[in-house]
């Protein structure tokens, strides 16, 4: 049975370009129990609509929720308008504002002459309103003009509902289309894609409801685009070669196609400029952009003057302040990044990047004059990640935020506030854990920035490269065309610790006999795959003997599935760290339950909630309120409300995978480690995971498969061009 709630709107809140509204509406009828209580009254609503009219009833289907920050409202999913049915009503509609020059007197006539269908009988013929008195041809046309639009757009949100489009689409779509919505689908449906953005299988699955055939070339060019971008996000690369377009589409289409009709309708598509041949690469047109752009602005600051600085005598004074002593190639790093337009400083864990950017940020506010108030008007410290973020955050004392936060994502229209026509004002940008920013990424920063900037890109190469496509930090570092420092002296805990030192020799693949001796900071706990569960578990009973709670302790893996799966693996710790208990509320979902206390993990981007995927939290409570369940988590301070129907958006966080892991650091460390990873054991994915560990590493497993792994470096390479393009760009315009 669907919940609804029948009434009238009242008044917009807020409304947004894509047709999302928060608004009152005055409850008149409901089947929700929780919406009786609001019967004649207003209550708050929330959803897309093509338009809301006063003097119109409305029937909305939804849900009631209630809002962390505004409390109770009702969430609108779709929604119909009611047809006045009585006298007074159809007169009140007639003699609205939408209707102009129709008083309640002339209303009344026409209602009096036409009846209760008049509606229906003027939209059949105006004509009819001829014959009430003292109506004029004019003023009848006026009417029916008026009637005609009104319905017209409603008829065509129920059109696209009843294709399958849900209303955010059929939005979308009308917007776009307007009265020829049905003439402009009928024609060509797969134009839908491009123009609203909906996705090729949702239009495919439409569109053969049309009867256009499976070889249709409209159908196939469409098709070309879809596994153009479906095999770049999987693979992460740029660009794709000839060989996988054409593989890719033969075997989603699995039709009898002939290859020279198939490089006809390609061509078309460079011709079109949505494909971009670049000798044998083939480019989607917005990811060429992006890799352009990119060359452009960083072939910008390249050749841009530098500004050359004495600041031997001022980082003399630092090291006196922070009482610290610099060496030759952290001095170099701080120099450079205040003098280049672009600096790339790289190393491994424990090598002081984070000291580095601190330096850089004291120093820039010592050369400028800046104390704490004003620096975030000079300064962006950026991250992928909110962990990362607050990192930089800790050592500086100064802001630091999310790129995403700081380009103001906009979730809605998953568009950008800060771009190319609203740019941010800082000066000195330093982003850290690089090695995770994809290519569009990237290029939507670049576009939000000015060029009055000096960028400092701050990681480590080595580690597991961006989830999308490209592989920058590592492009620009090979490029040679960016001074880049190499910080590689490490700054070990004390004399028997070991962590920093294994990370040189993982990354050099020169792995020392030692790594199964136990160190201050690092244990090799040996045992076979079929015990790791049970070692595992005995381990994380010790370390909550000892006083560790899973707050100070990560456990990752590299793989989901399996005995020794992440899956797997959180149950049987969730009964260590947080066993079932009487005093603790819980919730199941599907096969998971969670109970206050547990370890989450967010796997959804939230950024009105400033929470992001990756983010780690703490259940605190679960509180069942009449018929519904919130969850609310903490995430280091920032308590966030969730409905039993948001539990999709996390996981159990007691094991995590490595890289959902990256961009963070834990003060302990545990990782098993055994052959039936075997097909995800490869050396930057060990060397990512180790190099989370902040004070301790215990991995646990079979050594022979720890040893596979760091001499594996068949990794995928990726297929990208931003190199290639950064050094013909300086050679030709340098």
């Amino acid at each position: 049975m669907k919940l609804y709630i029948k009434g009238n709107y009242r008044k917009t809140i807020f409304s947004s370009s894509k047709g999302y509204v928060i608004g009152l509406f005055k409850v008149r009828e409901t089947n929700d129990e929780e919406m009786k209580l609001y019967i004649n009254k207003s209550v708050t609503f929330t959803g897309y609509f093509h338009e809301l009219n006063e003097d119109d009833m409305y029937c909305f289907y939804g849900e009631t929720v209630d809002h962390p920050k505004y409390g109770i409202q009702f969430q609108v999913s779709d929604y119909e308008r009611l047809k006045p049915e009585d006298e007074d009503g159809l007169v009140a509609f007639l003699s609205s504002d939408l209707f102009k020059g129709v008083g309640v007197t002339l209303a009344k006539s026409i209602v009096d002459t036409l009846g209760k269908n008049v509606l229906d009988e003027i939209l059949k013929d105006e004509s009819c309103l001829l014959l009430v008195p003292k109506m004029t041809a004019k003023k009848a046309h006026k009417i029916y003009e008026t009637l005609s639009k009104y319905e017209e757009s409603h008829q065509m949100i129920v059109y696209l509902t009843d294709l399958g489009f849900n209303m955010k689409d059929a939005l979308d779509i009308y917007n776009i289309y307007k009265k020829d919505t049905i003439a402009n689908i009928e024609h060509n449906p797969y134009k839908l894609i491009e123009d609203a953005d909906v996705n090729f299988v949702k239009v495919d699955e439409i569109a053969l409801k049309f009867d256009i055939k499976e070889n249709d070339e409209r159908r196939i060019k469409a098709c070309i685009i879809y596994i153009m971008n479906k095999i770049l996000f999987t693979n992460s690369d740029t660009y794709l070669i000839y060989d996988e377009i054409v593989e890719g589409v033969f075997n989603y289409l699995k039709i009898d196609l002939d290859i020279d009709e198939f490089d006809l309708l390609l061509n078309e598509l460079i011709e079109e400029n949505k494909i971009v041949l670049l000798d044998d690469k083939y480019y989607l047109k917005e990811m060429y952009d992006s890799e352009t752009n990119i060359v452009k602005e960083i072939s910008y600051l390249i050749n841009n003057k530098i500004s050359k600085k004495d600041l031997d005598t001022r980082i003399e004074e630092l090291e006196s302040v922070n009482n610290i002593k610099y060496n030759d190639k952290q001095k170099e790093a701080i120099k450079k990044s205040l003098e280049n337009n672009i600096t790339i400083i790289t190393g491994g864990p424990g090598t002081g990047k984070t000291t580095i950017i601190k330096a850089i940020c004291e120093l820039y506010m010592e050369i400028n004059k800046l104390d704490f108030d004003d620096a975030p008007n000079k300064i962006a410290l950026l991250a992928p990640t909110g962990r990362a973020s607050k990192r930089m955050s800790e050592s500086t004392l100064l802001p630091a935020s999310t790129i995403h936060r700081f380009l103001k994502w906009n979730k809605e229209t998953n568009e950008f506030l800060i771009n190319e026509y609203n740019k941010a004002f800082q000066n000195l940008i330093i982003i850290d854990e690089v090695s995770m920013i994809d290519l569009k990424l990237l290029d939507s920063l670049f576009r939000g920035l000015t060029r009055n900037i000096k960028l400092v890109l701050v990681g480590d190469h080595h580690q597991l490269p961006s989830v999308g496509p490209g592989n920058i930090l590592k492009d620009l570092i090979e490029s040679d065309l960016i001074d880049t420092i190499y910080l590689d002296t490490l700054y070990r805990q004390d004399e028997n610790s070991y962590i920093p030192t294994l990370a040189q020799e993982i990354k050099n693949n020169e792995l020392s006999d030692t790594f199964l001796e136990t160190k201050s900071d690092y244990t090799f706990l040996k045992c076979s795959s079929l015990s790791i569960k049970e070692n595992l578990k005995n381990l994380c009973k010790q370390l909550v003997d000892k006083g560790y709670d899973y707050k100070r302790v990560q456990i990752m893996a590299p793989m989901y599935a399996g005995i020794n799966g992440i899956d797997n693996l959180n149950k049987e710790l969730q009964a260590i760290f947080n066993p079932e208990d009487n005093s603790k509320n819980e919730i199941k979902y599907g096969d998971i339950i969670y109970r206050e206390n547990d370890k989450v993990l967010q796997l959804v981007n939230m950024p009105e909630e400033n929470i992001y995927n990756g983010d780690i939290g703490i259940i605190k409570n679960i509180l069942k309120i009449d018929r519904k369940t919130f969850i609310y988590i903490d995430f280091d301070g920032n308590l966030v409300k969730y409905e039993s129907k948001d539990l999709n958006k996390i996981t159990h966080g007691f094991i995590i995978s490595i890289h959902k892991a990256q961009g963070s650091e834990f003060e302990l460390i545990v990782m098993p480690i055994c052959n039936s990873y075997k097909r995800m054991l490869y050396r930057k994915l060990i060397y990512t995971g180790i190099t989370r560990a902040k004070k301790k590493l215990i991995l646990i497993g079979e050594p022979q498969a720890f040893v596979y792994a760091v001499n594996n470096n068949n990794e995928i390479i990726r297929k990208t061009n931003l190199l290639e393009q950064l050094k013909n760009n300086i050679l030709n315009n340098g």
